[in-house]
């Protein structure tokens, strides 16, 4: 095979990861539009995938299996957090194997861009896992409401949001919000080749982007867990305060109206 042969498949290679993720971001928000269609939402508000004992018919919470409750839970999260959170980190992953490719550290990134994806994908896998008895938890005490999968009592959610619009203005925002908008500084600055070093900036860069986003995923729980409207509006905000030139300006104002709806909902309580 020519040099100028395997110069030209391994400038492709980054095509093909932009396609790869292209299309897992489309099966992702596939799934989530199908089973949030009215017509074929359980009452978990996934098609197929019940969540047992959500309610009685007397609406006080009903016990259920954490073991027939978790799974469906976490699939339906995890899927959300891909859905949401892969456009944002598309950049990143990109760069990451353009950089990869002329570190010299192997012939083809292809392998250590999948092995640095998947990494920042077990994070959110984590926070899934994290997310799903959480809502457990909140749906055996009967703090969810059993359509919707949203917090019923007003001063819950208002200090959520509350919570929450604090959380943007705070250091530790800022700063993982600023390590998320620069991926060839972010890069730069810890860089390491190889399937170590691959592993080592996934889970770096995975750990920042939860420490910019979790609490912004934390108010599917107010809005309801499967609106898929509110699950569309946050993949956005996520996407600007990353993407955006008035990504830190769109985030301190997302704090401010959160923190504004949270009051609102305190005092009507």
């Amino acid at each position: 095979m020519s040099a100028a042969l395997l110069e030209k498949m391994l400038a492709r290679e980054r095509v093909i990861v932009a396609v790869c993720l292209g299309v897992i971001t489309i099966l992702a928000w596939s799934w989530l539009v199908r089973t949030s269609a009215p017509d074929m939402a359980s009452s978990a508000g996934m098609d197929g995938m019940d969540m047992p004992g959500m309610m009685d018919a007397s609406g006080m919470a009903a016990s259920f299996s954490f073991r027939s409750y978790f799974p469906s839970a976490f699939v339906m999260w995890f899927v959300m957090m891909v859905a949401m959170m892969l456009p944002s980190a598309s950049p990143m992953i990109l760069v990451y194997a353009g950089v990869a490719r002329r570190s010299g550290g192997s012939p083809s990134s292809f392998a250590p861009t999948l092995v640095f994806a998947a990494i920042y994908a077990g994070v959110w896998a984590a926070f899934s896992l994290i997310a799903a008895v959480a809502q457990w938890t909140l749906a055996e005490q009967g703090l969810i409401a059993a359509d919707t999968l949203a917090l019923h009592q007003n001063r819950l959610a208002g200090g959520l949001l509350i919570a929450a619009g604090i959380y943007q203005a705070t250091p530790l925002k800022r700063a993982c919000l600023g390590r998320c908008r620069s991926p060839l500084s972010f890069l730069m600055s810890g860089w390491r080749p190889g399937w170590r070093g691959a592993v080592r900036l996934g889970l770096s860069h995975g750990l920042s982007c939860l420490g910019c986003c979790w609490m912004l995923m934390a108010l599917l729980f107010v809005g309801g867990v499967m609106n898929l409207a509110l699950v569309a509006v946050l993949a956005i905000i996520v996407l600007i305060e990353k993407v955006a030139p008035i990504g830190k300006a769109t985030s301190l104002a997302i704090g401010v109206l959160a923190s504004g709806a949270g009051l609102w909902l305190m005092a009507i309580g």
